[in-house]
């Protein structure tokens, strides 16, 4: 009775949260079940689920070279954005934290400006200023000698998936630079003041204070920009598709053109089965960057109590 009556009690906060729910399921959770039936079966999108296959879309996605190929080049990015994104967007929040930098407000704004904008518009604006034929940079280039000839950026198998990098740290710089400053601005003020009388110089202080007391949250932020930097698919479609010639062919574009953009018949079984695959690989790359990172905290907080029992004693 007791329990009935909590329930009514209750149960406007639960019409409140209906909504959310019923568009979670719809939007999130179905898709996922979705995706897991229809990886079993050879389907087109059209009519009913009569072609059951079994594991054959997760074979022919484990022994298609062009599915390891985009997972190599998501991989990449990642890792790219990791070694610099990761380091670059620390240095301009230790530059941007210092208050007697003046118009830091106005440069914290500019580098942020790229993480609030459209990524497709991103996209197209610079497959604009980047085409060889007319293109502003290129222009530029060529106006003061830095090149003898246009450069096919985009349509260059060498340069088009530097170029990805490049943008994609370009567009989440901004992002990572405010956790980072978050992290900065939880040290305490005394610890930098006590080290100036100490006599330690800037670099010593960065060193010495900074990076050690930032470890903890640097995991997160590290797992954090490795796990958002797999999915660079708008702008990889917009700047590229995938080309030239697989070169930039990212896991989301590549199940996009067995599912939504086909040379023939869809194949949303197949698409289906190889994001599946790409779920699972990318979830165990998670789980051992997330250990690896535990272990290091782990190794630097029994170091840190062996040095203070040392103290101690």
């Amino acid at each position: 009775m007791d329990s009935l009556r909590g329930m009514r009690r209750h149960v406007w906060p639960f019409v409140f949260l209906m909504p959310m729910l019923v568009l979670f399921g719809t939007f999130t959770v179905w898709p996922i079940v979705g995706s897991w039936i229809y990886s079993f079966f050879e389907w087109d999108g059209f009519g009913p689920l009569d072609h059951f296959v079994g594991l054959s879309n997760y074979r022919e996605a484990i022994f298609d070279p062009y599915f390891w190929n985009s997972f190599w080049n998501t991989f990449i990015i990642a890792v790219s954005d990791l070694v610099i994104e990761l380091p670059l967007a620390l240095l301009l929040a230790v530059l941007l934290n210092n208050v007697a930098f003046r118009g830091r407000n106005v440069f914290r704004l500019l580098i942020f400006i790229p993480v609030v904008t459209t990524t497709a518009v991103v996209g197209v604006v610079f497959t604009v200023l980047l085409n060889p034929v007319g293109g502003p940079i290129n222009e530029l280039l060529l106006k003061t000698g830095i090149v003898q000839e246009p450069i096919n950026f985009l349509g260059s198998q060498g340069a088009a998936l530097s170029v990805i990098i490049a943008m994609t740290i370009w567009k989440a710089c901004g992002t990572t630079m405010i956790y980072w400053l978050a992290g900065l601005q939880t040290i305490p003020v005394e610890v930098y003041e006590a080290a100036k009388i100490d006599g330690a110089g800037s670099s010593k202080i960065f060193l010495k204070i900074t990076i050690p007391l930032l470890v903890p949250i640097g995991t997160i932020i590290a797992l954090l920009t490795f796990i958002g930097s797999l999915n660079p698919f708008d702008l990889v479609q917009t700047m590229t598709e995938g080309g030239p010639n697989f070169a930039t062919d990212v896991n989301s574009t590549y199940i996009f053109r067995y599912a939504f953009n086909p040379q023939g018949t869809p194949r949303y079984g197949f698409a289906s089965a190889a994001g599946i695959v790409f779920g699972l690989a990318v979830l165990v790359l998670t789980l051992v960057q997330a250990w690896a990172l535990r272990r290091v905290r782990a190794g630097r907080q029994v170091k840190k109590e062996s040095l203070n029992g040392g103290a101690s004693v």
